[in-house]
């Protein structure tokens, strides 16, 4: 990771000479020069070169656009594919043998998507998006720490400029909200680790109690919309978005019609 410069991003061409500079930057190079050997040699055995394997890769994704999508286009991609997905007309782009080939040397993904752990809600299906197209960052109940899980999300828009969207994702019936409620209400401690994401989830518990309906439903936007804030705060991200245009939204899913809403 580029180390941010004190007061100002860092220019293309420092950051170029400290990556020239840095500790195994000639193997990191080496690497990608490999791998670019790599994935030509694929194609050449496959029959797939010069020609026939640009149009391979262009046929790979029917949704393929060109360029980087801004912010708007980002999410106008992932509302798309998740309205295909939820009615059951998922065209699972980019994840054909060529695209696979396509970006083993690089990556140019457009979003970060901030997800809970829960096995029903898989991001890339939910978007019905596929490989290189998004950072995905899941924990329970898209819980925040203040050092691995927040370094993780600032890496992929810090590094990657082509990923000015971040789309917090916080989803129906939640085990995670569900049982920081239990272990909150009853005064006990969850076991082992599991008590640190509790905690983290205490905030949105105070905001949700004192409102009517659903409190698990109420925490779970609650915490969307808290984590959306707090991550418009962090001092990098928000740098991001005043100098690279990043965007920062939250969603919610329902997991029986599979559709998204955005919240925040």
């Amino acid at each position: 990771m580029v180390a941010e410069m004190p007061g100002r991003m860092a220019a293309p061409a420092d950051v170029a000479r400290r990556e020239r500079c840095a500790p195994g930057a000639g193997t990191a190079m080496t690497r990608r020069k490999l791998a670019g050997i790599a994935v030509t040699a694929a194609l050449a055995a496959a029959g797939l070169t010069d020609a026939g394997a640009a149009q391979a890769l262009a046929a790979s994704d029917e949704q393929a656009y060109q360029g980087t999508p801004g912010p708007r286009e980002a999410l106008q991609l992932l509302m798309e594919g998740n309205r295909r997905w939820s009615r059951g007309r998922a065209r699972h782009p980019h994840q054909s043998v060529q695209w696979r080939w396509h970006v083993a040397g690089h990556q140019d993904p457009f979003a970060t998507v901030i997800s809970c752990i829960d096995s029903r809600v898989p991001p890339e299906i939910v978007f019905d998006r596929g490989i290189g197209d998004m950072f995905t960052i899941r924990t329970g109940a898209q819980a925040l720490d203040e050092s691995v899980v927040l370094g993780s999300i600032e890496f992929g828009p810090f590094n990657y400029s082509s990923a000015r969207l971040m789309l917090v994702l916080g989803h129906q019936k939640c085990g995670a909200i569900a049982a920081a409620i239990e272990v909150i209400e009853s005064g006990c401690r969850a076991p082992g680790h599991i008590q640190a994401v509790v905690d983290a989830l205490r905030p949105a518990y105070y905001v949700a109690k004192p409102q009517p309906g659903d409190l698990a439903d109420n925490m779970t936007r609650a915490q969307t919309r808290l984590t959306v804030h707090r991550l418009k705060q962090a001092p990098l991200l928000r740098k991001l978005m005043t100098t690279n245009g990043l965007t920062i939204v939250g969603g919610h899913y329902y997991l029986r019609s599979g559709l998204v809403e955005i919240i925040a």
